[in-house]
């Protein structure tokens, strides 16, 4: 009886009642989106706000991009692979003068929508001209000038 009573105090005392919930990027990017105000908030605004971009872009203009994720442990019977909760994306555009000209949120189900290019490019060496080919040749021997492989000089 004592032994059941031991195993069944050490099962209980390793459970939590309180879910795990991993968090990166900004929390609450929604709602600190809604205090950016298009044509009026700054750069040192936005910074403030919501600290430092997960990533930028520089194009025609600067883009801010900020993002929150929320992942969880699933239920034993998924064998704890990791349940995403929040899946949010802000995409901050600013103009040259350093003002919000841009907002765009986006949550899971937006970023679920999204339709991605399946295009790839590839080299065809084939279509390779005579002068790159004669080129290639000569970088090569101007490399190895033995015709041995680096590193194997004895």
């Amino acid at each position: 009886m004592k032994i059941i009573l031991i195993i069944l105090t050490i099962f209980l005392s390793s459970c939590k009642l309180n879910k795990i919930v991993n968090h990166h990027g900004i929390h609450n990017l929604e709602l600190k989106s809604e205090k950016l105000l298009i044509n009026e908030t700054n750069i040192n605004d936005i910074k403030k706000i919501l600290g430092p971009p997960s990533s930028t872009s520089y194009f025609d203009n600067d883009v801010f991009i900020y993002l929150e994720r929320k992942t969880s442990n699933s239920k034993l019977l998924k064998l704890g692979k990791k349940k995403l909760l929040v899946s949010n994306l802000l995409l901050l555009e600013i103009d040259n003068r350093g003002i919000l000209v841009n907002k765009r949120f986006l949550s899971k189900n937006d970023l679920n929508e999204l339709k991605i290019s399946k295009k790839e490019t590839g080299l065809n060496t084939q279509e390779r001209s005579i002068i790159s080919q004669a080129l290639s040749n000569i970088i090569d021997k101007l490399d190895d000038p033995l015709g041995k492989k680096r590193g194997s000089i004895k």
